[in-house]
């Protein structure tokens, strides 16, 4: 089956009785040119991809896990859907480069039952429902150097969005502690079946080293600070930190070096959040 042909998917769905669950993200990615395009963003210019260990969630059908497997990687794919998951090996030709996990992806990390320092990289057509979550849990192990998701347009955005902008959000300030993110490239809704409501995005995310030695510590009280600042985003910082912080600023306006200052500050003065 021709993974890129809509005719193909649609085809075999209704054969196999499957119908695609918008629950949990089931849009099937249907263009050669878009698949493409998110692979070598993920793999980089390498002479050979040859054993290069990529991980993938929510492979569905597998035409990602397939452009990786023909180029020579060796894929890990986590799927939470049983019915995908047991279809997956043999219809990639039971390649002895494939590992597929039946699983939630969230499990996975939360149970720390996957070693992610272990993968070059990941790419991903992340379901939309849990898809923000997904990346967050799996970045903040800080464990994958290169990231490249595609998730909804305006995820992206906030993902990768600086101080000042009205799109910075509190999934941004989290990831960019410790990658450098940007949007690759838009994608129309019409690269989809089921064609999805919204447009989506390719977004890439390397790791920096910039904040490599920040204690744990501190780590946890950027997360808390930035947390109860967005969910009060239109209030000022000194208005929501009361006897704790002078400022007028609001939190989308703050680059995450301010925080982190902010956050090594309070734990050098043993307060709280």
């Amino acid at each position: 089956m021709n993974l890129t042909s809509p005719s193909q998917v649609k085809d075999w769905c209704i054969k196999n009785g499957f119908h695609p669950n918008r629950v949990m993200g089931q849009n099937f990615l249907v263009d050669k040119n878009v698949l493409c395009a998110i692979v070598d963003a993920g793999l980089g210019e390498r002479e050979s991809y040859d054993g290069v260990k990529a991980l993938e969630i929510g492979p569905g059908l597998g035409v990602m896990t397939e452009e990786m497997l023909s180029r020579g990687c060796s894929v890990t794919a986590i799927e939470k859907d049983p019915v995908l998951a047991e279809r997956l090996p043999a219809a990639l030709g039971n390649s002895p480069s494939l590992n597929v996990i039946a699983a939630d992806a969230l499990d996975v990390v939360a149970k720390k039952s996957l070693d992610f320092s272990a993968y070059d990289c990941m790419i991903s057509n992340l379901p939309y429902q849990a898809g923000t979550r997904i990346l967050l849990d799996i970045a903040s192990t800080r464990a994958l150097e290169t990231i490249v998701v595609m998730v909804q347009s305006e995820v992206a955005d906030r993902l990768a969005a600086s101080e000042g902008s009205k799109t910075r959000s509190l999934a941004g300030v989290w990831v960019q502690l410790d990658y450098d993110v940007k949007v690759i490239r838009k994608v129309s809704a019409s690269c989809f079946w089921p064609r999805p409501e919204v447009g989506s995005a390719v977004v890439r995310l390397i790791r920096h080293d910039r904040n490599a030695d920040l204690p744990e510590q501190t780590r946890v009280m950027y997360r808390r600070l930035v947390k109860k600042a967005f969910e009060h985003r239109r209030k000022q910082l000194g208005s929501i930190f009361k006897g704790v912080l002078d400022s007028t600023e609001r939190a989308e306006e703050l680059s995450c070096e301010e925080w982190i200052s902010i956050a090594s500050a309070l734990c050098a003065e043993g307060i709280s959040i």
